[in-house]
């Protein structure tokens, strides 16, 4: 979500989306607030508003309410919702013990036959794993896994795509009640290495290769690298999704998997850990970031069953991989009985609207992607609706950057070219707590450029830099009260200090993310990027993502970064770097063009200093413009101190900005 200004929200436009009355009457979140008003004490009436602040005013008695109305089963009962409320370290139901993986298989019970998977890969065909067969094969290599001598807080890795294998052996992990974790194997040894390394896994799953593209990635030579730097390692896990043999001294996925057998689920305490998810890691080693099995099934029941709306007729498609905390949110699906989706391949192959098709074969009824995808099929001249039976799609969620403006208006006309408008939910979270803090609500419209509201039990705030709440101006996006799913530690950081540092140290007791945000007096949520890498002019705060939005309209521009830059003696320069589409070439005219272009969108505050060419933008491996390392290395930072080298996605195009500050030095000395 972007916005030229934060006065530009301040009066809601006609909304984009409006829910019907049945679709808000038969919303789970609705039946859910006439329950809980019943039960509770919520408010029967003031619609999501007044149930989002009984939500966050009576904290406890919310989480008491999403645990019963989802039917949490404890094995253990708890003593009290939430014992110390102090941030970091809350605890949440204290005394209770539970199971993640028996959640996410109940509804085996109920509908063994029907489909808990649906895996696609680039052939597009859809392949089914029912409930039963995936209970089977956890309840079967869970036993493996405690044959290997897995104890409950081992760590087990997986270096795998997003595949069924993948989320039985995530199920069967959290059955024994030891920790998941994986990466993707388009990720390089180094990448994996760094991640794997901090928290030595005893067992890695792995395949020997994927495909993506049309073509076949060998990967046997990093895994044997891998098995050779892991020294912790009691087992290998070989699946051969190419068909190659195992290799010497591993295990075969199909021998662990053979037997009949039921799980047996470790019943661990509530803040036993479930999985170990990276943050991008811009300096330094990866944060290792551990989330707990209670809190982590309580906020994903929220999530997907009451601002998703999802239920077991439902189909969970998002596009992602298992390097990327989406993935962990999507296996989640499962909690709601509803089936999942799983494509193991390129987002735009054959072509730009390969998600659609696949949305289309697999029924999917909510269908997520990035922002980046929905732009790349505007641009492309995709016609989604037009092209393909899209009619079971009742959402379309879009994460991993702000959707423009220009992007709501493109899936909203693209969708009511052919019949209903849809309901377009751009959600915001992060991977520290592998939710959303705002995004989608099933019973509240859509504003252009918004994401609805903050979500239920989520005391979202902006706030200036003396910590006092803003309405309708930018501000730091907090969370003043704990989320269940906020991390419990992170590896390998004994005191605390790297977790206490990286949200809690501008505002002690309270939750800073890093992003910029607008809170609309409307209630709605308006994102500007990255708060370590706004753009801060003459006073006047902007959002990087808003000169992406606008200077990436023009068909020349492939992509671009801006970066703001503090200079000695009070300057400030503003470059916007530009990668050009195929046989353009950055004239004069061109450069006029761009600096009108955001003249006349934004602001004449927002034009560049300078706008320079580049053989590319570098990324995260998740896929994020790095704009905080380019700043660093623009303001002197060596390289090898501006960033961890294995959580880029091409490290040759950082050099480029790194010569670029060398040059500007020597020019400013001359």
């Amino acid at each position: 979500m972007t916005s030229t200004s934060a006065t530009a929200h301040s009066e809601p436009s006609e909304p984009l989306w409006q829910p019907d009355q049945d679709r808000i009457a038969s919303a789970a979140v609705t039946r859910f607030q006439a329950w809980a008003a019943e039960r509770h004490g919520a408010p029967a009436d003031g619609g999501y508003p007044a149930l989002h602040r009984w939500s966050v005013d009576h904290l406890d008695t919310f989480w008491q309410a999403v645990a019963e109305w989802f039917d949490i089963r404890f094995a253990t009962p708890y003593e009290r919702v939430v014992g110390d409320r102090a941030m970091p370290g809350a605890q949440w139901f204290p005394g209770a013990t539970l199971n993640y993986a028996e959640h996410a298989l109940r509804a085996a019970d109920d509908r063994p036959d029907a489909p808990a998977l649906l895996h696609v890969d680039e052939t597009h065909e859809p392949t089914p794993v029912t409930w039963a067969e995936l209970r089977r094969q956890v309840g079967a290599l869970a036993a493996e896994l405690r044959a290997l001598g897995v104890r409950p807080g081992d760590r087990v890795s997986g270096y795998l795509p997003n595949i069924p294998q993948a989320v039985t052996a995530l199920l069967a992990t959290a059955a024994v009640g030891a920790v998941w974790t994986s990466c993707a194997p388009d990720f390089g040894a180094r990448s994996v290495l760094d991640r794997f390394q901090q928290v030595e896994p005893v067992v890695l799953f792995t395949v020997d290769g994927y495909r993506y593209g049309g073509k076949e990635h060998d990967r046997r030579d990093t895994v044997a690298e891998l098995r050779r730097e892991l020294p912790t390692l009691r087992a290998v896990v070989h699946i051969p999704l190419l068909g190659t043999p195992a290799p010497e001294g591993t295990l075969e996925w199909s021998a662990l998997t053979a037997a009949d057998a039921e799980p047996v689920y470790e019943q661990v305490p509530f803040d036993h850990p479930l999985w170990i998810l990276y943050s991008s890691g811009t300096t330094g080693l990866p944060k290792a970031i551990v989330q707990s099995q209670g809190g982590i099934l309580l906020e994903h029941v929220k999530q997907l069953g009451l601002h998703c709306d999802l239920g077991p007729d439902d189909r969970f498609f998002w596009y992602t991989s298992t390097g990327w905390m989406m993935w962990n949110f999507l296996v989640s699906g499962l909690l709601t009985g509803t089936t999942v989706v799983l494509y193991d391949g390129s987002p735009g192959y054959p072509d730009t609207g390969a998600q659609w098709r696949i949305a289309e074969r697999t029924g999917a009824t909510l269908y997520g992607t990035s922002a980046a995808y929905v732009m790349a099929c505007r641009k492309a001249g995709v016609h989604p609706a037009r092209d393909h039976d899209l009619s079971r799609i009742k959402c379309v969620a879009t994460t991993g950057s702000p959707l423009p403006p220009d992007g709501f208006r493109w899936l909203h006309d693209a969708f009511a070219e052919t019949g209903e408008p849809v309901w377009i939910a751009s959600v915001s979270g992060g991977t520290d707590v592998c939710s959303c803090f705002a995004g989608a609500v099933p019973t509240l419209p859509v504003h252009i450029g918004e994401l609805q509201a903050p979500c239920l039990g989520t005391d979202l705030q902006a706030w200036d830099p003396q910590g006092k709440p803003l309405i309708g101006e930018v501000g730091e996006l907090v969370v003043t009260n704990p989320m269940p799913s906020m991390p419990i530690h992170f590896w390998n950081d004994p005191d605390g200090s790297r977790y206490r540092d990286s949200y809690f140290e501008m505002y002690p007791g309270v939750w800073r993310h890093g992003d910029w945000i607008t809170i609309t007096e409307h209630g709605s949520v308006v994102i500007h990027g990255r708060s370590d890498s706004t753009l801060n002019r003459q006073g006047v705060r902007m959002g990087s993502a808003d000169i992406y939005e606008a200077v990436e309209r023009l068909p020349e521009i492939k992509e671009s970064l801006v970066i703001g830059l503090e200079e000695p003696g009070g300057g400030y320069w503003m470059p916007l770097f530009v990668h050009l589409a195929e046989g353009a070439t950055l004239d004069d005219a061109l450069i006029n063009r761009v600096k009108q272009t955001i003249r006349t969108e934004l602001s004449p505050r927002h034009v560049p200093d300078d706008i320079i060419e580049v053989p590319g933008i570098p990324h995260t491996l998740t896929g994020k413009r790095i704009e905080v390392p380019v700043k660093r290395l623009l303001q002197g930072t060596e390289l090898a101190k501006a960033v961890n080298p294995g959580s880029v996605d091409n490290l040759d195009l950082l050099r480029f900005y790194e010569d670029l500050a060398h040059q500007r030095r020597n020019t400013t000395t001359d």
